[in-house]
């Protein structure tokens, strides 16, 4: 005798619909609905979970149990109650989900209901491994933990893909973490690997993580073909470091900078202007924001303005110097240049502070009442009045 698929191996008290059916009849839909809930609970049937709280939902407004309609046609007090069922099912779900480990398939539902902070935290707990593009794709371009997520490219790429990544990175709120990373993990390489070869010659490696420190009286270190990172990955970083303002990574930027300026003429390079002087500029320009020889920096950088011509390297010299002056609070000095190289220059062109900016920074509103009456501009006139 054949069995039908539907009861093949089942008893009929083991018919999951036959259940249900008996259970719906003998405790009512509460039941019925708690019943399939667990089920698919215990199945891992999360999705389900969730559309079996929503169905509950409904039935406990006197909806159609099958959504037919949108929600914000439905009356107001069972849409603001059909609601606050739809998040905690969702909260419900995606928590099963990050239980299980899938943050990938826990995200939608935290996405749905604007809550990141689980996933974020899930997130944090994670250490770099195969097949974790997901993860990194919400870490980062959903911007649930960027910094995190781009520990993740670091750790299951290399450095050589995050500067890539970091190019193309327009988030500036969490750029700086990112690029604090790629500092950090940098240095790392250049003293492990210095330490190393140190260890080698010597019998043993010196304490000091400082790379000055460790490279003092060591000229052997520096042959023609010695390096300890690649250089087109220490260009990169120091390139990104002149944003940074966190004074122990801009240290830990100056050392990779003095590490290239003993590099052999065949790793040195010649950067954009007014950074043609590789090494030695990004250092006098990283020393600066932490306080050391502020005066030769600014010397430096302006003595790149009257030796440049704008129609061969444009205004990028000055735009340079004012950044400077202005991150070090010289703003009677920047507005001073500003005025003086980038007059006909388009605001909208800048990325460094304009005139008008730089005149509020430093709350010289006299100055900018002055400019913006000047060249007609009633709008930063009204400013300047206003804050007067």
């Amino acid at each position: 005798m054949l069995h039908s698929p539907r009861y093949h191996g089942l008893s009929m008290a083991d018919d999951p619909f036959d259940n249900l059916e008996s259970t719906l009849r003998s405790g009512g839909p509460e039941a019925g609905f708690d019943l399939l809930i667990g089920k698919f609970r215990e199945e891992k049937k999360y999705p389900l979970v969730f559309e079996a709280r929503l169905m509950k939902s409904r039935h406990a407004l006197g909806l159609p149990l099958i959504q037919n309609e949108r929600l914000e046609d439905l009356p107001e007090a069972k849409r603001v109650v059909h609601e606050r069922d739809f998040m905690a099912a969702a909260r419900e779900v995606g928590g099963l989900f990050l239980a299980d480990g899938d943050i990938p398939r826990a995200w939608p539902y935290f996405r749905a209901i604007g809550d990141s902070a689980p996933v974020a935290a899930a997130i944090e707990k994670l250490q770099p491994q195969e097949n974790q593009d997901p993860v990194i794709e919400i870490a980062l371009h959903e911007r649930v933990h960027p910094r995190k997520g781009f520990e993740l490219i670091l750790g299951n790429y290399g450095i050589c893909r995050a500067i890539t990544f970091l190019e193309q990175y327009p988030d500036r709120k969490t750029r700086e973490d990112c690029i604090r990373l790629l500092v950090r993990t940098l240095h790392h390489d250049v003293v492990e690997n210095i330490k190393r070869t140190i260890a080698k010659a010597e019998g043993a490696a010196p304490e000091t993580r400082n790379v000055p420190e460790l490279v003092a009286g060591r000229d052997w270190l520096f042959g023609e073909y010695d390096y300890y990172v690649d250089t087109s990955h220490l260009v990169s970083v120091l390139r990104f470091s002149l944003d940074l303002t966190d004074c122990e990574t801009l240290g830990l930027a100056v050392e990779l900078a003095e590490y290239g300026k003993h590099l052999s003429t065949m790793f040195q390079f010649r950067g954009d202007p007014p950074f043609e002087d590789g090494y030695d500029g990004h250092a006098l320009y990283l020393r600066a924001l932490i306080g050391e020889n502020v005066d030769d920096a600014i010397a430096h950088f302006k003595t790149k303005i009257a030796t440049s011509n704008p129609d061969d390297v444009g205004t990028a010299p000055a735009q340079t110097l004012v950044t400077l002056l202005s991150r070090l609070e010289r703003y009677p000095e920047a507005i001073a240049v500003s005025l003086e190289h980038l007059r006909e220059t388009d605001p909208n062109q800048l990325i460094c502070p304009s005139v008008f900016q730089l005149c509020q920074m430093s709350g010289d509103y006299d100055r900018l009442r002055s400019l913006a009456r000047e060249r007609g501009d009633l709008l930063h006139f009204a400013a300047a009045a206003l804050q007067a």
